[in-house]
């Protein structure tokens, strides 16, 4: 499985606000501009808080298996993979839909002295906060299940040190 780039997040995000400001502005010269949702920043915050949570929870987990300790939970590597994919997918989407309303945002700022439009600004600017926290906690988690790196010296092809 491949590991998170910071930069096609951020490639996601800005092609997907330029887009949005673009089509805020053609839809917004056709007629009304569709609003923010107001639970769009609520469940794009719920889902950061799982993914931390999930992040949290399996790193104890591993610690205490680390650690061997007697009381140990393990950790079921299937479970882990599907987390990590989880926060993958929900990073991805959340770098979409934060572009999508940072550029709505953007395009609203013109117009803050409308208070609707200012309240739908204020919406976009916290969605793509909760969206920025959803990718944060999907870079935890993935960093919380990385296995470590092999060993040089017990690569393939070396012999055991006895």
């Amino acid at each position: 499985m491949k590991e998170l780039r910071i930069r096609v997040l951020a490639g996601v995000f800005v092609v997907a606000g330029i887009l949005s400001w673009a089509g805020a502005r053609l839809w917004n010269s056709l007629g009304t501009l569709p609003s923010v949702p107001v639970a769009a920043p609520i469940v794009l915050a719920l889902i950061a808080v799982v993914l931390a949570a999930t992040a949290l929870s399996l790193r104890a987990r591993l610690k205490a298996q680390r650690e061997r300790q007697a009381d140990a939970k393990g950790v079921d590597p299937l479970m882990a993979a599907r987390a990590v994919v989880f926060g993958q997918a929900s990073a991805l989407v959340a770098a979409l839909v934060a572009g999508m309303y940072g550029g709505t945002g953007v395009f609203l700022l013109e117009s803050l002295d409308i208070p609707a439009r200012r309240d739908q600004a204020i919406y976009a600017g916290f969605s793509v906060l909760a969206g920025i926290g959803v990718i944060a906690a999907a870079i935890f988690l993935e960093r919380v299940c990385k296995l470590p790196e092999d060993d040089d010296t017990n690569g393939p092809g070396t012999a055991p040190t006895t």
